[in-house]
């Protein structure tokens, strides 16, 4: 599972001209599913989300937990995160087919959510337009 997760001062998923997901300051998560994923895999993803400490503390260091900032989620899927671009189109066999990604997808947003985040979700297969304004700007890539 790969997710790519930015700091935000706000973000929001549109799909079809109406918005699916919004929030505030937060985190904006690219979730990415690999063929090989468990729900282990999943769980032990979203508690890496739910406590990065990469929001600034009193002296301007990170070292504030995302619950701790009363920050918000939105996880956006993302299969072209497992893009292979060892020719010039890319190709995707490394990501899951949705049969098995959608779940584990659900799993990391349940998992989010029963640590207490207010959790926003884009939908899974559809054409998104995300949007956001990066906090830093930092991104973090957690791969597992």
């Amino acid at each position: 599972m790969r997710a790519v997760v930015t700091r935000v001062n706000n973000a929001s998923v549109v799909i079809d001209g109406a918005v699916s997901g919004s929030i505030d300051k937060g985190l904006l998560v690219l979730l990415g599913v690999h063929k090989d994923d468990t729900e282990e895999t999943a769980k032990w993803v979203a508690d890496r989300i739910c406590g990065l400490r990469i929001f600034e503390d009193e002296n301007g260091k990170m070292n504030v937990s995302p619950s701790d900032a009363g920050a918000a989620i939105l996880i956006v899927s993302q299969f072209t995160l497992y893009a292979d671009v060892s020719s010039r189109r890319p190709g995707f066999s490394d990501a899951a087919r949705p049969d098995k990604a959608i779940p584990l997808y659900e799993l990391v947003i349940k998992e989010c959510m029963d640590r207490g985040f207010h959790v926003e979700t884009g939908e899974f297969g559809a054409d998104m337009k995300v949007s956001s304004e990066n906090d830093g700007p930092v991104t973090i890539v957690i791969d597992r």
